[in-house]
């Protein structure tokens, strides 16, 4: 599946050349704007794979629009401006762009970049899947804890006892440990 890029450039002629470039490529261009306004419009209907927009646009700047993209969405951005003064790259950091190119751009320029910028995009999906999976055994693990301590309490049984009476009911009932000690929480939550 070809990689769906959004392009927004105010300027028409410079626009219509990345979007060549980009399906000359094997790009898919789903989308084109030029304002940030309609970045933020575009990336929140369509979730793309990338957005490539300018910095410097009519009624609101790009940066000003990567900000609220990613408050809204993961959509990686690429940043294309005519200046490279420190102050831009600074802004463009805490504003979920995964790349820099200063104007002109050429396919020579370009199409690495939006490589770089999608592997980057990928890597931090899997780096922020694996983050919740393991948030997710680690919720899990304290849930079943308190579990045990509530079997523990009520019960009057040790720790092995109690975590074995949860074991054998999960077995039991053919359901995770994680779900018989939600179980145990939500029936005892009142008595502790």
């Amino acid at each position: 599946m070809k990689p769906r890029i959004i392009v927004i450039e105010d300027e028409a002629i410079l626009r219509m050349d990345l979007k060549e470039i980009l399906t000359d490529a094997g790009y898919e261009v789903i989308a084109e704007g030029d304002n940030g306004e309609k970045a933020i419009e575009l990336a929140y209907q369509l979730n793309p794979d990338l957005m490539i927009m300018d910095i410097k646009m009519p009624k609101m700047d790009g940066l000003k629009a990567s900000k609220i993209i990613k408050k809204q969405s993961k959509t990686p951005i690429l940043m294309l401006t005519a200046f490279s003064q420190k102050e831009f790259v600074e802004e463009a950091k805490e504003a979920n762009v995964l790349g820099y190119l200063v104007k002109p751009i050429s396919e020579a320029n370009l199409i690495p970049a939006v490589e770089i910028a999608l592997s980057q995009a990928e890597k931090r999906a899997q780096y922020e899947d694996e983050l919740l999976q393991k948030e997710q055994k680690m919720n899990a693990r304290k849930q079943i804890e308190r579990a045990k301590g509530v079997l523990m309490k009520v019960m009057k049984l040790n720790e092995q006892a109690a975590y074995e009476k949860m074991r054998k009911f999960s077995m039991k009932q053919q359901v995770s440990l994680e779900r018989t000690a939600h179980a145990i929480l939500k029936k005892y939550a009142n008595d502790m």
